[in-house]
């Protein structure tokens, strides 16, 4: 069995800070240090929703991402941001990222998954069809 962390992130004062409760509450806790602690406590994999892009559709938050990318070991899937095809194909450029979740673009069918799928696969990005 696997332990997902999974938590809202958004930058405060040019820092990475928890949120809670919805990302209405920030908890004083840097983010980076909170992933790291919690791989170092037994989670399996980390759930990283940046507040700051969450539903903009200007793509994943690369910053936060790469810095994550770089200090954890487990598998990490990015959350928040995703507006187009490209933004997927940006994300997976950076090693460690192992998925990237999206839900408006595809409830209100502005990319169909399969198109998606397809679309990274023919950029290199390993995919399963």
């Amino acid at each position: 069995q696997c332990v997902v962390l999974s938590v809202d992130v958004k930058r405060v004062d040019g820092k990475f800070k928890v949120f809670a409760k919805g990302g209405r509450e920030n908890t004083g806790i840097d983010a980076i240090e909170w992933f790291v602690q919690g791989q170092e406590n037994g989670a399996g994999e980390v759930v990283v929703n940046s507040i700051d892009t969450d539903g903009v559709k200007t793509g994943f938050d690369l910053e936060l991402l790469s810095i994550l990318a770089e200090k954890l070991s487990i598998p990490i899937i990015a959350s928040g941001g995703a507006g187009n095809m490209e933004h997927f194909k940006e994300l997976f450029k950076i090693p460690g990222i192992d998925a990237g979740l999206a839900a408006s673009i595809f409830h209100f069918k502005e990319v169909e998954i399969m198109e998606l799928k397809r679309y990274l696969r023919d950029n290199g990005v390993e995919m399963r069809i």
